[in-house]
């Protein structure tokens, strides 16, 4: 008993003894340890400040003996020796803007003193800016690290290998790096991490990197998290061996360059909670084996190039919380999906993304059982049908995104009753129904609405909304499109003081906009009343005058142009009533101006010198008006310009040179003025252009050759209706993208080349993606438009016997128009290759020769006009099969024979096509050809079609001759060389032959010689 009390009274005292130790060290009294680091060590973060650059002076507490005490640096209790360096810029972490935080990033140098710091546990050097230089490689030989954060701090080149030193490193960080290079290495070193749970790699340039990098990953048997976003990998192992990564629960590796299915050894990753591999090109079907991932609670697979259905079965991923299956190639429909995803019996899901596909069908009932659901976008699909009535319960949703599907029917009442929805936009569909008070009672939190109809100008969709009602919310965007909004403009507007982009486009809104609208405190960055009814004058002062993009095109408004902040970056103005010039400062009061259209007004006066100070200046659209005086000279100040339309103005004088200049210019339009002189030559330096329109001008001089050597990119070139003379040069020829080539109405002589049959976009069918890069819709990947409006050429094409005006499907348009001028020779059959024209008009010229017997080939001509020629010869038979051709004008030549009756030529039976041909014949014309056509003379269509045919037969009666030849010459010749007997024979049978034929002939001599009269 007595020897136990001792025990119990030395176990006490042992405890009180570690009690007091520890009580010591927290302290920090314990033996050796004076308050403060150790003067070792203080010195060794001097000298690392010292080698810094601190603009802010974050480090300005970085003075005394007790260095603990020093910002961004943190001791050990127990042992006093800095373990901690925090000096992260604070700064990255807010909203603050870009150069705040750079103010505040310390640079320069790391110094190697960093060593001294035995204990160094945590070095967290991120977001700073150390300019590209490399990471010190001395780190690696700090033994005690086990977090290590150097992200968005800039450095580059490669990443040191003797970072695998650190074996008790648990987190490793070097994401978002500025300055990064090829890492020439391989991940060998990463093997040595042994204790390593999180490894953020993002933004490195992986290129190099060993194709087995995956196993060297897979012998950390400790990661959890594995981040490699934009690394530029390529090769990913489909099998492993073995599987080390057992406890991994988040798995990045988005944006890189992977093309293969989806690995084996990925549905064996148990433990998963977060899985993004978005933006690579996986391919095939999703496998069901998606369903082993029990834990995912983010699944992220965008942007690959997976395909087929979704039959997944996502019952048994119930913790799932994000799935983004967004910009696939998906088919079929959802409702299989959707009833999978609400089967659990608590469905944890948030986030539901499978935009960008090709998904059909109708939105099912149960998408409303998805109780947790944050976020639903299924935009950009073929989706049809109605939104289900089920969707008003979805308390939790905050966003809903169903735009640019073919979904139609009434919008649910229901919807007023989700009052935590933030975005809702349902546009670019065929809505109809009414839209009242009831779809937008209590959507008390709603930022973002918008409605707009697929179908310009539908407007099937109604707003009743009365006009004493004012809304629960506060929008921050609102846009609706082609819906009846109006006649009056809308006074639920009234308490909308948050608008930053308000839209409100064909909409049927009449009248003036009110002054209350006019006067409210708003801070707008985009407004949009395009196609409406909109009249009076727009002032020149608004309190929301910082917006940067304006569109009130297509309205009545009138007087003079308005000049707004100098925020403004689009401006559309285009048609309206805006009298009065174009306001002599508007390059001053407007500096920022990318995109200019005053189109279709009836402003005067000239051109403001001004825009030439518009530096940032892209589109300049100042078409359709009244202005005058000349061009003028500033084109070189200007250089970012891309489209270019002055026609159907008043101005004079020649092209200045300057405009040669524009190196971006993809569309340039003059046409419709009354410029003169020749065309410069600094206009050769177009390599990019697309379209030049210079018709109905009084331009002269003789066709460059620099269009078809230079300009190979055109897609339409237009000089109609100017004074051009000489040959058309044989270098336009090399113009193989163009698909409208209109010289007509000029003064050029000489023949047709015969190399046009060479103008391969005349002869093969181009998509509307490849077109529209020439007309100017899109300029290298930028779409040119005003919020909701896009720069459309507007060009005229005679065609079917008028002039027509093409804009939206311009792109469809093939035409060859070489009329009125003083053409001569044949029509070249080379033109019968341009199987894809619409259109050839070669009238009112000098030709002559017979009409290509092979012209049926043209099998997509609408309209042909050789008309006031002197072709002569008959109509070939071959025209009847141009079965879309619907007019056609063969008057006043010397064509002869009867006119073809059959196919095509049934509808064509105006007399006036064939008038003024004396040796035409046949219906519809008077004469049917009684007599004047001779049964037996054949055509010289079917002799020339028939030519081909005769060719072979020739052939094939030729060779038969010669083998025959020499079949029978060797076999009478060489059997008398061979056999003495027969050539005896043969020999004395014509000897024979020869006597008596000698015989008879002098026997007849002498008998006749007798019984002459004369004798």
């Amino acid at each position: 008993m007595r020897h136990s009390s001792t025990l119990c009274i030395q176990l006490v005292l042992v405890v009180l003894i570690i009690i007091v130790w520890d009580v010591g060290f927290c302290r920090g009294d314990h033996l050796g340890h004076d308050a403060g680091c150790t003067d070792v060590e203080r010195k060794a973060l001097l000298r690392f400040r010292h080698g810094l650059t601190d603009p802010s002076g974050r480090l300005s507490s970085w003075v005394g003996k007790d260095c603990c005490k020093w910002r961004g640096v943190i001791c050990n209790n127990r042992t006093g020796h800095v373990d901690k360096l925090k000096l992260r810029n604070p700064y990255s972490d807010t909203d603050s803007v870009g150069d705040e935080a750079a103010m505040h990033a310390l640079s320069g140098e790391i110094n190697p003193s960093l060593l001294a710091l035995k204990d160094l546990s945590s070095l967290d050097l991120s977001m700073n800016d150390f300019g590209g230089s490399k990471i010190p490689s001395f780190i690696g030989s700090l033994e005690k690290l086990r977090y290590l954060n150097l992200s968005g701090a800039s450095f580059g080149g490669d990443i040191p290998p003797s970072l695998g030193n650190l074996s008790r490193l648990n987190y490793l960080d070097l994401s978002d790096n500025n300055y990064v290079q090829s890492n020439g290495n391989d991940f060998q070193w990463l093997s040595g991490l042994s204790s390593l749970k999180y490894l953020d790699l993002e933004g490195w340039d992986l290129t190099k990197a060993t194709p087995n990098w995956l196993q060297t990953i897979n012998m950390l048997p400790s990661l959890l998290e594995l981040r490699f976003p934009g690394c530029s990998l390529s090769s990913l192992s489909y099998n492993l061996p073995f599987l080390n990564l057992t406890s991994l629960f988040v798995l990045d590796l988005s944006n890189n360059r992977f093309s293969s299915r989806l690995p084996n050894w990925l549905f064996d990753l148990k433990s998963l909670v977060h899985l993004d591999l978005n933006s690579n090109n996986f391919h095939g079907a999703l496998p069901c084996s998606f369903s082993t991932f029990t834990s995912l609670e983010k699944l992220d697979l965008s942007e690959n190039n997976f395909g087929g259905s979704l039959s997944i079965n996502f019952k048994k991923m119930c913790n799932l919380r994000t799935l983004m299956l967004s910009g696939n190639n998906f088919i079929g429909e959802i409702t299989e999906l959707i009833n999978s995803l609400s089967g659990c019996s608590k469905s944890r899901l948030e986030m539901l993304d499978l935009g960008y596909n090709h998904l059909r069908g109708i939105l099912p009932h149960s998408v409303g059982s998805l109780k947790s659901l944050k976020c639903l976008k299924l935009s950009n699909n073929f989706f049809r049908g109605s939104i289900p009535k089920s969707i008003q319960n979805l308390t939790s949703i905050e966003e809903i995104h169903l735009s640019n599907n073919q979904m139609s029917g009434v919008i649910p009442e229901g919807l007023g009753q989700l009052s935590k929805l933030v975005v809702f936009d349902v546009s670019e569909n065929t809505w109809e129904g009414v839209i009242t008070e009831a779809h937008l009672v209590n959507l008390s939190s709603l930022k973002e609405l918008l409605i707009a109809n697929k179908q310009f100008p539908n407007t099937s969709l109604v707003f009743n909304i009365s006009s004493d009602w004012f809304p629960l919310f506060k929008l921050r965007n609102l846009e609706i499109r082609s819906c009846r909004l109006g006649p009056e403009f809308p006074s639920w507007l009234k308490n909308q003081n948050e608008l930053t982009i308000l839209i409100l486009s064909n909409v049927e809104i009449s009248g003036t906009i009110p002054d209350w609208f006019l006067q409210l405190d708003l801070q707008l960055e985009q407004l949009d009343f395009s196609y409406n009814q909109l009249n009076g004058r727009v002032p020149n002062s608004l309190r929301f005058s910082q917006f940067s993009i304006v569109d009130l095109s297509s309205n009545r408004f009138d007087g003079p142009l308005p000049l707004w902040s100098s925020n403004v970056t689009m401006l559309n103005l285009r048609d309206n009533l805006f009298s009065d010039p174009i306001p002599r400062d508007i390059g001053e009061v407007m500096p920022f101006l990318m995109d200019l259209d005053f189109s279709r007004n009836p402003l005067g006066g000239s051109i403001p010198l001004s825009i030439g100070n518009l530096t940032s200046l892209t589109t300049l659209v100042i078409s359709d008006n009244q202005l005058s005086g000349e061009i003028p000279d500033f084109w070189d100040k200007l250089p970012l310009i891309d489209i270019l339309d002055m026609s159907s103005n008043c101005l004079h004088g020649t092209i200045p040179s300057s405009i040669g200049s524009l190196n971006y210019l993809g569309l340039l339009i003059l046409s419709n003025n009354n410029l003169s002189g020749q065309l410069p030559p600094s206009l050769e330096n177009f390599r990019d252009l697309g379209i030049l329109d210079l018709s109905d001008n009084r331009l002269s001089g003789k066709l460059p050759t620099w269009i078809g050597e230079k300009m190979t990119s055109l897609f339409i070139l237009r000089l109609r209706s100017n004074f051009f003379s000489g040959n058309i040069p044989s270098q336009f020829c090399r113009l193989s993208n163009l698909h409208i080539l209109d010289l007509s109405d000029n003064n050029m002589s000489g023949q047709i080349p015969h190399c046009f049959g060479n103008l391969s976009g005349m002869e093969s069918a181009l998509s509307k993606a490849d077109t529209e890069r020439y007309l100017g819709l899109i300029s290298e990947g930028r779409v040119i438009q005003y919020s909701s409006s896009i720069y459309l050429v507007r060009m005229k094409v005679v065609a079917k016997g008028s002039v027509l005006e093409y804009s939206s499907t311009l792109y469809l348009v093939k035409s060859l128009d070489l009329s009125n001028n003083n053409l001569s020779g044949e029509i070249p059959k080379e033109l019968t290759s341009l199987v894809n024209l619409g259109t050839l008009n070669l009238s009112m010229n000098h030709l002559t020769g017979n009409l290509p017997s092979q012209i049926g080939k043209l099998e997509r001509l609408e309209t042909l006009d050789l008309s006031r020629n002197q072709l002569s010869g008959p109509i070939p038979r071959g025209m009847s099969s141009l079965t879309f051709l619907n007019h056609l004008n063969l008057s006043y030549n010397n064509l002869s024979g009867e006119i073809p009756t059959t196919n095509q030529f049934q509808t064509l039976n105006d007399p006036s096509i064939y008038r003024g041909n004396a040796d035409l014949c046949g219906n519809p014309l008077p004469d049917n050809c009684h007599g004047n056509y001779i049964p037996g003379e054949e055509d010289r269509e079917e002799k020339e079609s028939g030519e081909e045919d005769d060719m072979f037969e020739k052939l094939g009666f030729f060779v038969s001759v010669v083998v025959g030849f020499a079949v029978g010459f060797w076999a009478v010749c060489g059997s008398l060389i061979v056999k003495e007997s027969w050539r005896d024979a043969y020999f004395g049978f014509f000897d024979k032959v020869q006597y008596h034929l000698l015989s008879f002939c002098r026997r007849t001599f002498l008998h006749v010689h007798e019984k002459r009269p004369w004798d």
